[in-house]
């Protein structure tokens, strides 16, 4: 795809202080590449997706971001977006996000234009760490050296067989936290989390995730079931959408039983409603959703005010640098696709040691490169 053409500015336009670094082009591709075996959940089925990948360029120096994303959100960024940034300073993409949510408030703020302010934004957050030199990790201020992931998969689709060779491999990696999905057949749930508990033994937590499959009333029997099999996490149990839905879950599923939502947040407004509410124990937020690094952190200050806990929605790779950098963090999703994609796509993702991603704070950025030649098959 051609790149937006860079603008020259006069050394004097207002944009440009005397440190800034002007934003010179911003380029986007997508690559879609199919699932390994069919895949579903609760409420949707699938067998590939598609990767929004965004490189941002300034100062000879290219910072790389992405959204999982339908290819209109690489045109609203190919069309909308990269030239309304290109000129900005790069090393300030706080005024970057602001400028492109001033610009989309008449095409809608959640969905694509989220997503696409996602994928630039990162990409943005990621260029600022390597023209100073640093990591992403150390550029936001490091915590702690690595996060703590949970495996995530354990499809609908998937036969007893594969669910048991995927969730207990993760335990025998060292993962001690997986995830399944449950909520398409519900007369099939309880077997299902039953063969699960069996492959991943007595110590490891069980995860499981509806997808909004269920009503609420159904939702808190199932509850009430899943907690006889350990199951210590329950994951949109109803509708993200129905937030008394969840707050009733939240007050009656069984003690040492967390309620879990937030993936699908695309503003800041979301996760007030959602938290004000007290619609979760667990606030979950996907970086390639919520409107990028900027939007994350905001989302973090949030969770910290609501004394909750934080957890990464997929997306490992770009989770880990922002992960060791927010107090109120708990894990990352370890989600099977994007695991699988992001080794494809990209060298530099994060190592997984016992159960935890180790991001590498001596290399730029987010430590990511583009394969191009190995990328370049996948292409749309």
């Amino acid at each position: 795809m051609p790149s937006i053409p860079t603008k020259q500015l006069p050394v004097d336009h207002p944009s440009i202080g005397s440190s800034a670094v002007p934003i010179q082009r911003i380029d986007v591709r997508t690559f879609t590449i199919h699932t390994d075996f069919p895949e579903s959940d609760g409420t949707l089925a699938w067998n590939k997706t598609t990767i929004v990948v965004v490189e941002a360029h300034a100062a000879e120096q290219t910072g790389i971001g992405y959204t999982y994303a339908d290819s209109a959100t690489a045109l609203l960024i190919r069309n909308t977006l990269a030239e309304l940034l290109v000129g900005q300073d790069a090393l300030a993409p706080n005024a970057a996000y602001a400028t492109m949510w001033h610009h989309i408030r008449n095409l809608g703020r959640p969905g694509i234009c989220s997503m696409a302010i996602s994928g630039v934004d990162t990409a943005l957050w990621d260029l600022k760490a390597r023209l100073l030199g640093v990591s992403l990790g150390n550029l936001l201020g490091v915590i702690r050296p690595s996060v703590p992931v949970y495996g995530s998969g354990g499809f609908t689709s998937y036969s007893d067989q594969q669910l048991q060779e995927q969730l207990g491999g993760w335990v025998r990696q060292g993962i001690q936290e997986v995830k399944m999905k449950v909520g398409r057949e519900p007369a099939r749930d309880l077997a299902r989390v039953q063969v699960a508990r069996e492959a991943i033994g007595d110590e490891a937590e069980l995860f499981v995730d509806a997808n909004g499959a269920y009503e609420r009333k159904q939702a808190l029997r199932f509850a009430e079931r899943f907690s006889d099999l350990r199951v210590s996490w329950f994951e949109e149990p109803v509708s993200s959408d129905d937030l008394e839905g969840l707050r009733l879950i939240r007050d009656r599923a069984p003690a040492g039983m967390e309620i879990a939502a937030g993936e699908y947040g695309y503003d800041i407004f979301y996760f007030r409603r959602m938290l004000n509410a007290g619609a979760v124990d667990i606030q979950q937020a996907d970086i390639t959703r919520c409107g990028g690094v900027t939007a994350f952190l905001q989302v973090a200050s949030l969770c910290e005010a609501h004394n909750l806990p934080l957890s990464a929605h997929t997306a490992p790779s770009l989770h880990a640098h922002v992960g060791c950098a927010v107090p109120a963090l708990r894990n990352i999703e370890y989600f099977h696709d994007h695991v699988r994609i992001e080794r494809m796509l990209f060298d530099g993702v994060p190592e997984l040691v016992r159960g935890e991603l180790h991001p590498d704070f001596s290399s730029p950025g987010n430590g990511l490169t583009l394969k191009r030649v190995d990328a370049e098959k996948y292409a749309a």
